[in-house]
C-alpha cells in the first residue's frame, strides 16, 4: 500500500471509528466512494480493532500539537515528572506531555504498558532504545534525558518535540528539492553521529523523523537500534543480549517499505542498511511515491531485492539529476557498491546544496545585469554560433520559466461589435488559467498594482499601462490581443512580450469563420501560444478544454460575467452578483457563473443560498476547464455536503496539479481549522502565504491558527504586517478584535468596533462582536439592546441569515443564563428569519434544548441528521451535543457522555459562521454532563479545557462561564471527598468562584445562573 493511500485508510478509519457503529455505514460510503477495495480494507481493519478490543494504529510518539486527548495518567506524577495529556502511542508504548518540576520544562514520558513489560524481549528493546540513544547528543537526533519505572511499568523521558513527523508531511505530496536536501544532510548528519558510536537505527523511515515547527528534522526512536560494540556490558543481562534475541541474522526487524535488501533477507546487518533506507526516504521525499510499493509485504521484499525504482527526474521533473545519481548509489543493492558511509553521502548532498545555490545566484546576477551587456553576449553568442556551423532555432528557448508572471492586458476591438469589449479579455483568461506553467497576475495584484500607479483599480488596460503594470509588478511579459472583423470573418491577434526588453516572446493569429467561432478561434491561439511560451506539449494537451465548453457558448453571457470582474474592484459583492445572476439567465448552462454566485452569496454570509447556487455548479462541472472542475468540487464538498475529507482531497489534487495556486492550499487551510486540527491548519496557512506573499487571506487565517494555538503574539505581529502592507478587510478586522479582546485591551476593541460602525453592510458584525463582549461579563441587559440593533442592521444590508444567527447566538446565551423563555423565543425568531439556514437551525437546536424543550429540538435534530448525513461538522460535533443536550435534560448523563465521544476529536474545530472561531459547545456540554453525573474531576478538565482555549473561543458566553463551572466541578469534589482532599478542593473551588463573580462585578443582577453563584459561593464559606 502507498503511503498516500495508507494515510487516506489511516485517517478513514480513525473517523469511522470515532462514529457509534449505526452512523459508519453512511459513513463509509461517502468517504470511500466507488473505491470498493478501499472499504473492505477498512471494514476488515475496524472488524480486527474491535475484535482486538484495543487501540493498534501507529502514532508518533512525540508532540503533535493538533491533538491533546486527556490520558488516563493525565495529572498523575510520576517521579519529578507531573503527566499533562497523552500524546501519541503505537507498537512500544503510550507517549505523555509532561512537566519536569525541578527544571520546569516540558518533557515527553514513553511508557511501556505493563503487560509489555512483563516480556523480557520487549523490555529489553526498550531499555536498549534508551541506551542507544541517550548516548547520542546530536541537533538532529531526539534527546534522552532520563529512564524510570513506576510499579511494572517502565518509562523514557525524551525531549518534547513540536511539529509533524515526516510520513505527515509526506502525505501531502514531494517536497521541494531545496527541502529534500536539507532534510537529507540533516538525517545523514545525525546517522553518521550514531554510527560513529557503533549505533545502527534499523528502522530509518519518514515515521521515525520529525520535523519540527522551526523546520529541522530530528531522528527519534533507537528501539530496534544495534549496538555493534556494546559499550555498558551490564546495561542487559546475558539472556536479554542473545543475538537471537535482539538481532538474529534469520529475523527481518524494521519497516519493510524502507528495509535494505541484507535486511529483507535477515542477515546480519551494520551501518549501511540505514543509509539505504535513508535513499528509501529520499526518493520519497523527491517524488511523493515509495521506493518500493507493493499491496502485500511479499510484494515490497520482491521489489527491494529484485527491482529499480524510476529515478526521481522521471517521476518529479522538479528534481535536481544530481540526485538521481546519489538516491541511485544509495540503493544500489550491493551494500559494498552502496555510501559506505553517511559522512560521504552528506558530503554528496551539501554539494548539491552548494551547486544549487550557485545557480540560483548566477541566475539572480544575470537578471540584475545591465541591458546592454545582455544584449552584447547574445551578439556573440549568435556569431559564435553561426561561425561554427550551427544552427540556433527559438524552439531550443523557453522564453518563461514557471515562477515567472504576466500581465494580461484588454482586447483592442477594431470590429464596432461592443459584444467583444472584455469578453475576450476574460476568455483568454481562463484558456491562459488552465496552464499549470504559466502563471497569469491575478486580479487582486492587479488592482493593487495600479493603485500604486495612482490609476484607478479598473482603469483600462492598454498595451502601454500593460506595460508599465508588468514592470512595477515585476512580472516577466504582458500578453495583448486584438481582434478585427474581415468580411463575415474575424481576425484574432495574441503577442507575448518582455516588458523589460521590450522583445516579443511569441505571436499568433487566428481566423474565426463566424462570431459564433470567436472563443473556439481565440482557444486555439491561447493553446499555441502557451507552447510557445515554453510549456510542454503535454500539458498544454492535458489541461486544454474549448473555450466554449469550459465558459459559454454566450458570448453575452460571457460579457455579463466579464463586467462583474470590473465591477468588483469599484463596487464590491453586490454589484458583482448582479452581472454573474445576469450571465446564468443568458446561459442557464453556465457553470462558473452559478460557482460565483455562490461565491457571492458567501461573502455575503448568506450561506444557504450560497448552497443553491454551488449545487447548480456541481451539476454542470463537466463545462469547465480542469481547475475550475476543482474549484466547483471543493466548494461543492466543503459548503455543501459538509463532506472534509474529500475536500481536503480535492484541495491536494488542485495543489498537485497546480503547485503555484496559492487558493487551495488557504481552503485546505481552512479544512484543518474546521477539524480543529490548528497546527495543520497553520502550516496550510504559511504555505499560501509564501506562494502568494500578498494574499491577505493568507495572513487572517494564518493569524487565527496561531491564535488558536495560544501564540496570540505571533498572531499579533502577522496581522500588523498585513496591516503595513495594506491587506486590511472584514476579517482582519474581525481578527484583531479577537487578539484584542483576549488582551483585554478595551481601546483596541473600541477602535474595531469604529471600523465596522463605518462600513454599513459590516456594521452588524461590529455589534455583534460587542454584543458577546457584554454578555461576556454578564451585561445581559446591554447585549439584548446590541442584538436587536445587529440584527436589524443585518436586515438593511440584505443578510438575514446572518441576522438570523445573531438571534441564535442570543437565544443559546439566554438559555445558558436561566432565562429558559427568552431563549426559546429568540431561537423561534431566528427560525422564522431564515428558516432554510442549517446554521441557523445548528443553533436553534441546541438553543432549544439548551431550554429545555425537548420535542422542538429533537424534531429539528431529526431533520438535520437526514438532510446532512455525511457532513463532518454536523455528525461529529453538532448532532453529539444537541443529542447530549436532550440526554442531560432527560436526566441520563452516561447517555450525555457516550453521545458526546463521537466527536471528542474535533471539538476544537472552527464554526464558520459566528465571529469567534467556536464556542466550543460539546465541551460545554459535556462539563456539565459530568457535572450531572457527580463526576466533580472530569467535569473540571472539561471546564478548564476552554479556559485553556481563550484564543478559540474569544468573548463567548462559555468562556465566561467555563470559571463558574470549575468552581462547580471542585465544590463537587469537595462534597465527596474526604479529609485533606476536601479542603484542597474547597479552596479551589473557592478561587473559582471569586474569579467567576470577579469577572461578573457588575453583572445584571437579575440573571439567574448569577443568583445562584452567589449563593453557592455564599454557602461554600461559611463551611470553612
Amino acid at each position: 500500500m502507498s503511503t498516500e493511500r495508507w494515510e487516506r485508510t489511516k485517517q478513514i478509519l480513525e473517523d469511522a471509528l470515532r462514529l457509534p457503529p449505526e452512523r459508519r455505514s453512511a459513513f463509509l460510503d461517502s468517504a470511500c466512494g466507488s473505491d470498493t477495495t478501499l472499504r473492505s480494507e477498512i471494514e476488515s481493519l475496524i472488524n480486527a480493532h474491535e475484535a482486538a478490543g484495543s487501540q493498534f494504529l501507529d502514532a508518533p510518539a512525540v508532540l503533535d500539537t493538533t491533538t491533546g486527548v486527556p490520558a488516563s495518567r493525565s495529572g498523575q506524577s510520576v517521579g519529578p515528572y507531573k503527566i499533562l495529556q497523552e500524546i501519541g502511542r503505537g507498537g512500544m508504548g503510550v507517549v505523555y506531555k509532561a512537566e519536569d518540576t525541578r527544571l520546569h520544562r516540558f518533557v515527553a514520558l514513553k511508557f511501556l504498558p505493563e503487560d509489555v513489560s512483563k516480556n523480557s524481549l520487549s523490555l529489553a528493546r526498550f531499555r536498549r532504545e534508551a541506551q542507544a540513544a541517550s548516548s547520542l547528543n546530536h541537533p538532529h537526533i531526539c534527546t534522552v534525558h532520563d529512564i524510570g519505572q513506576q510499579g511494572n511499568a517502565e518509562y523514557l523521558v525524551m525531549e518534547l518535540l513540536e511539529g509533524e513527523t515526516l510520513a505527515a508531511r509526506l502525505a501531502k505530496g514531494a517536497l521541494p528539492p531545496e527541502r529534500v536536501v536539507q532534510y537529507g544532510i540533516e538525517i545523514a548528519d545525525a546517522l553518521d553521529a550514531a554510527h560513529r558510536r557503533g549505533i545502527v537505527h534499523r528502522d530509518l523511515k519518514p515515521g521515525n523523523i520529525f520535523v519540527t515547527t522551526r523546520g529541522e528534522c530530528k531522528v527519534l526512536d533507537f528501539g530496534l537500534a544495534k549496538l555493534e560494540e556494546e559499550s555498558s556490558p551490564d546495561a542487559l543481562t546475558a539472556a536479554e543480549t542473545r543475538p537471537e534475541v535482539l538481532s538474529s541474522p534469520g529475523v527481518a526487524m524494521g519497516t519493510v517499505a524502507y528495509m535494505s535488501p541484507e535486511q529483507a533477507r535477515g542477515e546480519e546487518l551494520d551501518a549501511r542498511t540505514d543509509i539505504f533506507s535513508l535513499g528509501s526516504v529520499l526518493y520519497e521525499m523527491a517524488t511523493g511515491n515509495l521506493a518500493f510499493p507493493g499491496r502485500t509485504s511479499a510484494m515490497v521484499f520482491k521489489a527491494i531485492l529484485d527491482e529499480t525504482p524510476k529515478p526521481p527526474t522521471q517521476v518529479n521533473p522538479l528534481t535536481p539529476a544530481r540526485l538521481d545519481e546519489i538516491v541511485g548509489k544509495a540503493l544500489e543493492k550491493d551494500r559494498d557498491l552502496r555510501y559506505q558511509s553517511a559522512a560521504d553521502l552528506r558530503t554528496d548532498l551539501k554539494r548539491l546544496k552548494r551547486e544549487s545555490e550557485s545557480e540560483r545566484q548566477a541566475a539572480a546576477s544575470s537578471a540584475r545585469a545591465p541591458r546592454w551587456w545582455r544584449l552584447a553576449a547574445s551578439v556573440v553568442l549568435a556569431g559564435v554560433l553561426a561561425a561554427g556551423g550551427v544552427y540556433y532555432g527559438s524552439h531550443t528557448t523557453k522564453p518563461l520559466t514557471e515562477r515567472d508572471t504576466i500581465v494580461l492586458s484588454d482586447f483592442a476591438n477594431s470590429t464596432g461589435e461592443a459584444i467583444f469589449d472584455d469578453t475576450l479579455k476574460t476568455a483568454l483568461s481562463v484558456s491562459l488559467r488552465q496552464s499549470p506553467f504559466l502563471n497569469v497576475l491575478s486580479d487582486g495584484e492587479v488592482a493593487k498594482t495600479l493603485r500604486l500607479m495612482t490609476r484607478t483599480a479598473g482603469s483600462k488596460l492598454t498595451p502601454d499601462v500593460a506595460r508599465g503594470l508588468c514592470q512595477r509588478a515585476g512580472s516577466k511579459a504582458y500578453i495583448t490581443g486584438a481582434i478585427g472583423s474581415l468580411g463575415s470573418k474575424y481576425v484574432l491577434e495574441l503577442k507575448a512580450t518582455n516588458c523589460q526588453s521590450d522583445d516579443m516572446l511569441a505571436e499568433e493569429q487566428v481566423t474565426a469563420a463566424s462570431k459564433e467561432k470567436v472563443l473556439d478561434a481565440l482557444g486555439e491561439a491561447a493553446s499555441k501560444l502557451r507552447g510557445e511560451l515554453g510549456e510542454s506539449l503535454g500539458t498544454v494537451q492535458k489541461f486544454d478544454v474549448r473555450l466554449a465548453q469550459a465558459t459559454t457558448s454566450s458570448l453575452e453571457a460571457l460579457k455579463a460575467y466579464s463586467l462583474a470582474d470590473r465591477a468588483t474592484p469599484e463596487d464590491g459583492s453586490p454589484s458583482e452578483l448582479s452581472y454573474h445572476q445576469r450571465a446564468i439567465e443568458l446561459d442557464p448552462n453556465f457553470a462558473m457563473g452559478y460557482e460565483k454566485i455562490g461565491e457571492d452569496y458567501f461573502i455575503l454570509a448568506e450561506l444557504g443560498r450560497a448552497r443553491e447556487y454551488f449545487s447548480k455548479a456541481f451539476e454542470l462541472r463537466e463545462h469547465v476547464s480542469e481547475r475550475e472542475k476543482m474549484v466547483i468540487t471543493s466548494a461543492y464538498y466543503l459548503n455543501v455536503t459538509g463532506e472534509l475529507e474529500k475536500a481536503a482531497r480535492t484541495y491536494q489534487e488542485w495543489i498537485e496539479n497546480y503547485p503555484r495556486d496559492s487558493g487551495p492550499r488557504h481552503n485546505l487551510g481552512n479544512v484543518y481549522a474546521m477539524r480543529g486540527q490548528w497546527e495543520k491548519a497553520r502550516e496550510a496557512y504559511g504555505e499560501g502565504l509564501r506562494v502568494s506573499p500578498n494574499g491577505g487571506a493568507h495572513y487572517n487565517g494564518l493569524a487565527n491558527s496561531l491564535i488558536a494555538l495560544q501564540r496570540f503574539e505571533e498572531g499579533r505581529r502577522i496581522m500588523y504586517e498585513a496591516k503595513a502592507r495594506k491587506l486590511e478587510n472584514a476579517v482582519s478586522h474581525n481578527v484583531l478584535y479577537g487578539l484584542a479582546f483576549v488582551a483585554s485591551d478595551s481601546s483596541a476593541m473600541a477602535e474595531e468596533h469604529r471600523w465596522f460602525a463605518g462600513q454599513p453592510d459590516l456594521e452588524n458584525d461590529g455589534l455583534a462582536l460587542a454584543t458577546d463582549t457584554e454578555a461576556y461579563a454578564g451585561h445581559l441587559a446591554r447585549a439584548r439592546e446590541l442584538t436587536r440593533r445587529s440584527v436589524d442592521s443585518a436586515i438593511r444590508a440584505d443578510s438575514k441569515e446572518i441576522g438570523a444567527i445573531w438571534l441564535e447566538n442570543a437565544a443559546l446565551r439566554e438559555a445558558a443564563f436561566g432565562n429558559t423563555e427568552k431563549a426559546r423565543q429568540a431561537a423561534g425568531e431566528g427560525l422564522k428569519l431564515a428558516p432554510d439556514s442549517q446554521g441557523v437551525e445548528d443553533e436553534a437546536a441546541l438553543a432549544f434544548a439548551m431550554a429545555g424543550d425537548a420535542p422542538r429540538a429533537d424534531s429539528i435534530a431529526k431533520e438535520l441528521n437526514k438532510n446532512f448525513p455525511v457532513d463532518t461538522q454536523m455528525q461529529l460535533l453538532w448532532l453529539p451535543a444537541i443529542q447530549g443536550q436532550l440526554a442531560l435534560d432527560r436526566k441520563h448523563p452516561a447517555d450525555a457522555l457516550n453521545t458526546l465521544q463521537a466527536g471528542a476529536w474535533m471539538e476544537l474545530g472552527q464554526i464558520m459562521f459566528i465571529n469567534n472561531l467556536s464556542c466550543l459547545y460539546p465541551t460545554y456540554v459535556r462539563g456539565e454532563a459530568y457535572l450531572s453525573g457527580g463526576q466533580g474531576t472530569a467535569a473540571a478538565a472539561e471546564f478548564q479545557k476552554i479556559l485553556d482555549h481563550s484564543g478559540i473561543v474569544w468573548n463567548c458566553w462559555t468562556g465566561a462561564l467555563a470559571h463558574l463551572g470549575v468552581a462547580r466541578a471542585n465544590a463537587l469534589q469537595a462534597r465527596t471527598s474526604k479529609g485533606a482532599d476536601a479542603d484542597a478542593a474547597r479552596v479551589r473551588a473557592l478561587a473559582a468562584y471569586k474569579d467567576f463573580l470577579t469577572l461578573w462585578k457588575d453583572a445584571d443582577p437579575d440573571i439567574p445562573i448569577f443568583m445562584q453563584a452567589k449563593a453557592e459561593y455564599a454557602k461554600l464559606r461559611t463551611l470553612q
